[in-house]
Parts: C-alpha cells; structure tokens; sequence
C-alpha cells in the first residue's frame, strides 16, 4: 500500500468517491460534490474547512489503483490535529485502513510538534474502531448527538492518541 498526497489530477477519484454512496461508509453523512467545487477548494485549501486546512492524501493499492483516502487537519491551532479516512467497500477488511492510519499518526509525528491526534467514529462503526485501536489509539469518550448520518441523528466515540503513547513509529522507518 501506498500513501502520498492528493494531487490535482486525484480530483476526479475525490468527486466520484464522495458523490458515491457505495463507496462512502454508511456512518458518514451523504455528501455530493461537482468538479468544480473540488478544483476551487482544491486550489484554495482554506475553502475546503472553516477555519482550518485540510490536508488530504490519496491511498493506494501497491499496483497504483487509487482505493481511499486519509486526511489531517487541525482541531485546535497548534496542538491537536484530527484525521479522517474512508476505504472503498470492496477493498475494506484487506487491512488497507489500518495501514494508511498507522502511516499517517507517524508522518504527522515525525514531522510536527503537535500533542495528540484524534479522530471520531460513529459508535456502530466496529471497523473503524478496530482500525484505530490497531494503530494506537484509545476510546475516550463519547459524543451523543455528534451528527446527522442517514436521516438519523448518531453518537460518535473519540479516539486519541498522544506523543508520549506514540513512542516511535509503527510503519515508517529512519533513513540513514
């Protein structure tokens, strides 16, 4: 598996997965997106969240069959970031989800001074939180009402993980 970030020509991969409800998780919301949006916030990276940037990386198979996508933002300025990811249906369980989270939590240790990282899970979400308990993450709490997914309003678990947990990396290697 590789992991690299979302470039231009990825923007027709990012619209049809995100206008795609088969590709999308059950537990996110349904979201729809034209090409056109997506080039303009692809271009301008402070559209693409309120008050923070998003930074968004293209999983792929070994093979360059593009099959996800994981991305980290900030949650609080300078001291937390938050990470996303999706995996398409029929490439979930093939261990793919684990493997992009685990890389990401190291780059982004690695290469920034940030505190902890976290991300949310809807609480039906037993994959996703098998994926975040593999890459050391821990379940902090929940969030009643965190959103609306599906014509449902859904609670939502916190996972973190911390610096001091993280110790070292799980997948990327020093150079030397």
């Amino acid at each position: 598996m590789n992991l690299r970030v979302m470039e231009r020509d990825d923007v027709d991969f990012l619209v049809e997965s995100l206008n795609d409800i088969d590709f999308e998780s059950e537990f996110l919301p349904i979201s729809q997106t034209s090409k056109v949006d997506a080039l303009r916030k692809f271009g301008n990276p402070s559209q693409v969240a309120i008050m923070c940037e998003r930074r968004r990386f293209v999983i792929e198979k070994k093979d360059g069959t593009r099959i996800g996508t994981v991305a980290h933002w900030l949650a609080q300025p300078e001291r937390f970031l938050e990470i996303g990811y999706d995996v398409a249906r029929l490439e979930r369980g093939k261990g793919y989800g684990t493997e992009a989270v685990q890389l990401i939590v190291d780059y982004l240790f690695l290469s920034m001074d940030v505190a902890r990282i976290q991300a949310f899970t809807d609480v039906r979400n037993k994959a996703s939180q098998r994926v975040l308990e593999k890459a050391g993450f821990k379940r902090e709490g929940t969030l009643r009402n965190a959103g609306f997914v599906r014509g449902h309003k859904a609670n939502a678990y916190v996972y973190g993980v911390i610096r001091e947990e993280w110790k070292e990396p799980k997948i990327l290697t020093k150079t030397t």
